[in-house]
Formats: structure tokens, C-alpha cells, sequence
């Protein structure tokens, strides 16, 4: 089989990232250069600040990727690069980098969908895995419910009506005392809680697959602020194991659902909440319940990086996508929607 080397790049949010990817499931390099502790004492992400980080890191990460790979610009067949969703200043970063070099070398560039390239993820931790599956993308900034069809065609099931799962635990964690990034630290701090101590509202929406986090997110501030006015103790291990019992649940129970009514049998997880212990663990004993097959990519994986982002190129590669040096930035890409 011919080898097809893919460069990818991904820089949507606050990871410059670059990768070398070999036929879509072979990682030769995997380099991220991470900002959180530079965004923690801000509370979250200041794009003005990652913009400026990512045009420090750029080519540092890109030169690196190709050294652990062995590799010069002479070998790769192509350039992938995430060109949206995600904060305006920090994809263009990207993209100018990956439409420079596509133009000096002449390599055909190709622009990628950031959430595509998360689904894109279990292909690289899961070789095996073939299209037609269902996915569950829950990330800061998306909670959808994607039916992957074929490597290049998704179908959205369900989606968030307000907050997105990990944007909820985000403000959650700001409300009990918890630095950014918030997510993994509810995870760690819910193993020493009572998962059963506060019955929070879970928002089921009875009408189809959609997803609503508003409501348990304003219910557990109020919990909190009520309990500070009247002066109770709080127990940040049970809020947070109870508001991750909750989100868990909802998520699951809307997952399996889905998949039953469709008669699908492979279930993958994708985006930073992937990597949360309680959905895994709540997942999987679904999945093993029900009879399905469940993928989730690696803790790495689960995070931006731009391996996923050259998985997801390579098959967009291989049907022919192409983009030219119109490419430019979309902050508000939907899946399965084309700018180029």
C-alpha cells in the first residue's frame, strides 16, 4: 500500500500543535505545545493572548514534527490544517502557516474540520474502526450526536440547545472554587464525593437527541449561593461528583437511545470530555449492557492535537479535497460543511 505522509496542523484554540501522519492511522509525530498555565490565572481562554502564543510556537511545532518524524517538507504529500471551528485569530495562525508552506513547496493543501478531526481521533487509537458508528462529541464548546456514515460524511443526530457539557463544568468549577482548566479537576474531585448526595435537575428533552446543560449548571450555582447565605457547609467533592453523575447520565442515557432507534451497534467517544473517567466508565457499562462496542480515543487524543487533525485529512485527501490560497478562517464551521 502507498504510503500517503499527511502534515497537519491545529491551532483553534490554545494548543499549537503539529503532527505527521502516515495512510490516516499511523502517527510518525504528535508535538503540542500547551498554554493552560499560561490562560489558568485568567480563568479561561484569552484569544488575544493564544493568538500570540500560537504565532511564537508555530514554527517550532512544525519543525519538530517533521524531525521526530524523519521527515522534510520533500516527503509530504499534504497539508492539513484546521480551518474552523474555533477563535478567529488563533485558526489563522494555522492556516496562513499551512497555506505558506503548501505554496513554497507546492504540496496540495487541505482544510479540515476541527470536531471532524476529533472523530477522526479513534480511528488512529482504534485501527479497526470502520464507518458507519455513532458518536458522541462533547468538548467546551460542542455536545453533538453524530452519525458517521462514511469517513466523510456525518449526520448531526442531537446537539446542545444552550451550554455545551464542558462548558457547564467549567462555570461549575469556577462556582466551587476550582482553577481552569475546570473539567479534569470535577473528574478528580468527584472520586471523593457521594455521586447520590444532590439530586440536580437532569433537562432529558423529551422531543428527539438535543442536549440542555443550562438548567443543572444554574442549578447547582444556586445551590451553591443558597447555601452561602444561609451560612451551611458546602461539600465540593458531592457537588461534583453529583453534577458529573448528572451530566454522565444524561449524556448516556441519550447516546444509547439514539443508537437503539437507529440499530447501531459501535459507539465512539471524541472531544476533551472524552477523556473524563465517569462518562467512560458510565458509557462503557451502558455499551456492555446493551450489547454494543464502545471506542474512545487516549487521554492525548481526547485533547486538540494535530494527529487527529491529520487523520481526518488524509481521507478528505483521498477523495479528491483540495483547497487553495482562498483558505481562510471559519470560527463557526458546522460538521459536515464545506467553506473551500
Amino acid at each position: 500500500m502507498k504510503e500517503t505522509k499527511i502534515l497537519a496542523i491545529e491551532t483553534s484554540c490554545d494548543e499549537t500543535a503539529a503532527a505527521v501522519v502516515v495512510n490516516g492511522r499511523d502517527v510518525r509525530s504528535n508535538i503540542i505545545a500547551t498554554q493552560i498555565d499560561l490562560h489558568t490565572k485568567y480563568g479561561g481562554v484569552v484569544p488575544e493572548i493564544a493568538s500570540r502564543m500560537h504565532v511564537e510556537k508555530i514554527n517550532y511545532v512544525i519543525n519538530e514534527a517533521l524531525e521526530k518524524a524523519e521527515m522534510t517538507l520533500d516527503d509530504i504529500d499534504a497539508i492539513g490544517v484546521t480551518y474552523g471551528p474555533g477563535l478567529v485569530g488563533a485558526l489563522l495562525v494555522g492556516v496562513v502557516a499551512a497555506k505558506a508552506l503548501a505554496f513554497t513547496k507546492n504540496i496540495p493543501l487541505v482544510g479540515v474540520h476541527h470536531i471532524e478531526g476529533h472523530i477522526a481521533a479513534n480511528y488512529i487509537q482504534h485501527p479497526e474502526l470502520e464507518p458507519p458508528f455513532l458518536c458522541l462529541v462533547v468538548s467546551g464548546g460542542h455536545t453533538h450526536l453524530v452519525k458517521v456514515k462514511d469517513y466523510n460524511e456525518y449526520e448531526i443526530m442531537g446537539k446542545t440547545r444552550d451550554d455545551a457539557a464542558g462548558e457547564a463544568y467549567d462555570k461549575v468549577a469556577r462556582a466551587i472554587g476550582l482553577a481552569y482548566p475546570g473539567g479534569p479537576k470535577i473528574d478528580a474531585l468527584s472520586k471523593e464525593g457521594n455521586k447520590e448526595a444532590i439530586k440536580f435537575p437532569k433537562a432529558m428533552i423529551s422531543d428527539g437527541y438535543d442536549f440542555s446543560f443550562s438548567g443543572l449548571k444554574s442549578a447547582v450555582l444556586n445551590y451553591v449561593n443558597s447555601a452561602k447565605m444561609k451560612d451551611e457547609p458546602i461539600n465540593v467533592a458531592d457537588i461534583a461528583a453529583s453534577f458529573q453523575h448528572t451530566v454522565v447520565e444524561v449524556l448516556v442515557t441519550k447516546t444509547m437511545a439514539l443508537a437503539k432507534a437507529e440499530g447501531i451497534t459501535k459507539i465512539a467517544l471524541a472531544g476533551g470530555v472524552a477523556a473524563n473517567s465517569g462518562l467512560c466508565e458510565g458509557m462503557s457499562e451502558a455499551c456492555k449492557k446493551h450489547g454494543f462496542t464502545l471506542y474512545h480515543p487516549s487521554k492525548i487524543l481526547c485533547t486538540d492535537n494535530a494527529a487527529m487533525i491529520g487523520s481526518a485529512a488524509y481521507y478528505e485527501y483521498l477523495r479528491g479535497s483540495r483547497a487553495d490560497m482562498t483558505l481562510n478562517a471559519v470560527p463557526n464551521l458546522a460538521i459536515g460543511q464545506k467553506a473551500y
